[in-house]
Formats: C-alpha cells, structure tokens, sequence
C-alpha cells in the first residue's frame, strides 16, 4: 500500500487526526467529509479533499496531499488542481492546501511561481519529523508519527500506542479501530509478516481477535476445516494452522534482529519450539 493511501485510510476514519496535524482545534471534525474529486472534463483527480459536510459559505475546503518521494513539478500539478477545482465549484468561497511531507528534504525547489501563496496562511507544509512535542502529546499525532519510524523500533513503538490506547480510550469500538489503523501501518512497514505473524509479535490478544483482519483470518481457517468435513477437523486445522504460522515466522523475526527469548514471547512459543524451528529452516 502506497504511504498517502495509508493517510487517506487515518483521515477517514478518524479525520481529528488530520486537523490534529495542522494545529486547528477550533474546527468540530464532525462537520467534515473526506472524499476523493474527480475533475469534469479532465484527467485530474483529487485524493484528499475535507469538504464540509453541509453546504455553507464560511467553512473551508481543505485540499490535502501527501508526498513521500519528489516530485519536482509537484506545485505546478498541485495548484492547477485546485484552481481548476475552484473554477468548476463556485459556490467555494474559502480554501486550504495542506502537504504533508516525510521531512524537508523532499519539498521540491521549484516555489517561485508559487512563493506568495506558499509564504501565506493559505497553504501550510508539515515535515513529520519536525511535530515533536505535540506528538508527545497526541495519541493519534504519535500514529502518524509510526509512519515515518524506523523498522528497528516500529514493532516495539507500535506495542508502546496500543498499551496506550488501551489506557485512555474507554470506547470499546474506537479502541479497535485504533489498533487496527497501527496493525495496517506496520503491515505496510513489514510487508514479509502475514497479520497473525504481526499480531503475535504485538501482543495483542483480544483488540486483534476484534479487528477485520482476525475474522478474516478466522474465517479462512474456519472454511479450510468446513472442507475437511467434521467440527473436530475444523478446530484441530485451525489451531495447527495457526502454529505452523508461528513457527514459520520464526526465521523471519530473527531475521529482524530479535534474540529467541523475544521471538518466543512475542509468538507465544517454547524456547524448544523456538529452536527447533530454526533447526528444520
């Protein structure tokens, strides 16, 4: 999954995450839709719209793009979208761009068309490696923040968000869709580890057995066991299956760098269980 489509999934589901990144309190998220625009006439199409929800006259549009590699032509393709966006859409008196970016290094030089615009409150660029202490001290500003973590820390500061969201969401609901938004982030970051692999190494027992992954992984074992024929069949496939996925992830997370005291914790094993998988590797 491309890095943006990752921010698209935060912003809808949980689109205080994005005014959050800006610094803008005031607004009520709940006022809000993100949606993608398609651009009549044209080949253009916008990813990252907050559009409010209600027509009204006051409140901005707020056109969102997230760059994670350079694009030197990026401002020029950037704003003839939104103006093209606002001469086709009249009744938009008010707008916003926002770009997210990695760090500094991936914004483009090419601004001098666009200097005044880029020097004024109109547009604002966020360098994720530069939100600090306001990440310090938000939850879902620490979850962006995995984005850009390294692979040596991202398992064990994904581990550090859960723990967290289980002490300060007291919503069952929200609280699963946060850890599901972490699991997807480090899917994305660890795409050799299979969701249950990634979920062992968590530690996460019943947010994940809530989550759409665990019931689609539930439900596969379920139907693997359905074409053996007997309900016995079902739960000893599903619980061989599932062990034989630990042990099989057992190279893979050493690989990573984890000793085999840590592998064995993190996927409920044996140090035995452990060494013995690596022995028939």
């Amino acid at each position: 999954m491309r890095t943006d489509k990752i921010f698209y999934s935060l912003f809808q589901a949980f689109p205080s995450i994005f005014f959050d990144i800006i610094g803008d309190t005031t607004v009520n998220p709940n006022t809000y839709e993100f949606v993608s625009v398609e651009l009549k006439e044209t080949a253009f199409r916008i990813d990252g719209v907050f559009v409010p929800a209600t027509e009204t006259t006051k409140e901005p549009v707020y056109f969102v793009e997230v760059q994670f590699q350079l694009d030197s032509n990026f401002y020029r393709r950037f704003f003839a979208e939104i103006f093209l966006y606002l001469r086709q859409n009249a009744s938009v008196k008010f707008w916003r761009a926002v770009v997210i970016y990695p760090n500094q290094n991936l914004d483009p030089d090419d601004q001098q068309p666009y200097r005044l615009l880029l020097d004024s409150p109109q547009v604002q660029r966020i360098y994720l490696d530069e939100l600090g202490t306001a990440a310090e001290n938000s939850l879902q500003l620490s979850i962006v923040e995995l984005i850009i973590e390294s692979e040596e820390t991202a398992v064990e500061r994904g581990r550090e968000l859960i723990l967290q969201a289980r002490q300060q969401l007291a919503d069952e609901a929200t609280r699963t869709q946060i850890v599901e938004l972490i699991e997807t982030i480090l899917l994305y970051k660890f795409t050799q580890l299979s969701r249950e692999e990634l979920a062992a190494m968590l530690g996460i027992d019943d947010e994940f057995r809530k989550t759409r992954m665990y019931q689609s992984i539930k439900e596969e074992g379920l139907e693997e066991g359905r074409q053996e024929g007997l309900q016995e069949g079902r739960q000893e496939g599903l619980q061989e299956g599932k062990l034989q996925a630990k042990l099989d992830a057992v190279p893979r997370l050493l690989g990573l760098g984890l000793s085999v005291k840590q592998v064995a914790r993190a996927l409920d094993l044996t140090l035995e269980q452990v060494q013995q998988a690596v022995q028939n590797h």
